[in-house]
């Protein structure tokens, strides 16, 4: 039986190490505002116990519920590569678990981004290791193919090119392209700034506030009054 695995061009360069340090400072709700609030992944849980995810989309588009095209790319990866495979969302079937993960770790990947299910999620949570995925199902994978690699997927409504940068924390993922990258952390500083100085006004105790008074006033919302 033939297994039906391809893939498209080059793979995709990494980040800079300067880049990846950059992210690793700012929190995604910091990109995610600069970036109109209309980008990022959702839907998706975040199962690794701690660690934050930086780096390079490597995409997979996989039959649901089968992992063949996941194994292949596995023997592609560079250190710095992010997995990233559309499982069109499916929980039947487990596309990895603690095995794939261990490679993974040994392999330098940066981290599983998965719109499909994961198993073994113990060992997830109890290390540093980054991984999102759309659910859990004990049962695993099947390994007939078709899957496609390097190609643009979509993950959790939004679409995902090889070689985009991810930034993935607590409060999810966000994902662009990488010309974006010095543009974002510059804005992403600068909104920083301006939320540090909303907090030293909080915490200085004055009832009216420029950032919450001020807007309302700006949107023409009439004061309360008693």
């Amino acid at each position: 039986m033939t297994m039906q695995v391809t893939t498209e061009g080059r793979l995709p360069a990494l980040l800079s190490s300067a880049d990846e340090q950059d992210l690793r400072g700012l929190v995604t709700p910091l990109i995610s505002d600069n970036l109109d609030r209309l980008s990022g992944v959702t839907g998706l849980t975040r199962y690794n116990g701690s660690g934050k995810l930086v780096g390079t989309a490597l995409t997979v588009k996989t039959r649901p519920g089968d992992n063949l095209g996941m194994y292949q790319a596995m023997t592609m990866m560079q250190p710095g590569h992010v997995l990233v495979v559309d499982g069109g969302g499916d929980l039947t079937n487990a596309l990895c678990g603690d095995l794939m993960r261990a490679y993974a770790v040994a392999r330098g990947c940066a981290g599983f981004v998965i719109d499909g299910a994961i198993r073994d999620v113990a060992t997830f949570a109890a290390g540093d290791f980054p991984c999102y995925a759309r659910g859990v199902v004990h049962r695993g994978p099947y390994k007939s193919g078709p899957a496609r690699i390097n190609v643009p997927v979509c993950i959790g409504g939004q679409v995902v090119n090889p070689g985009d940068v991810l930034v993935g924390d607590e409060d999810g993922l966000v994902v662009f392209a990488p010309a974006e990258t010095r543009r974002l952390v510059e804005a992403a500083r600068a909104k920083l700034r301006q939320e540090q100085a909303i907090m030293a006004e909080i915490e200085a105790g004055a009832e009216r506030q420029t950032w919450l008074h001020g807007a309302l006033e700006g949107l023409g919302v009439a004061p309360y009054t008693a």
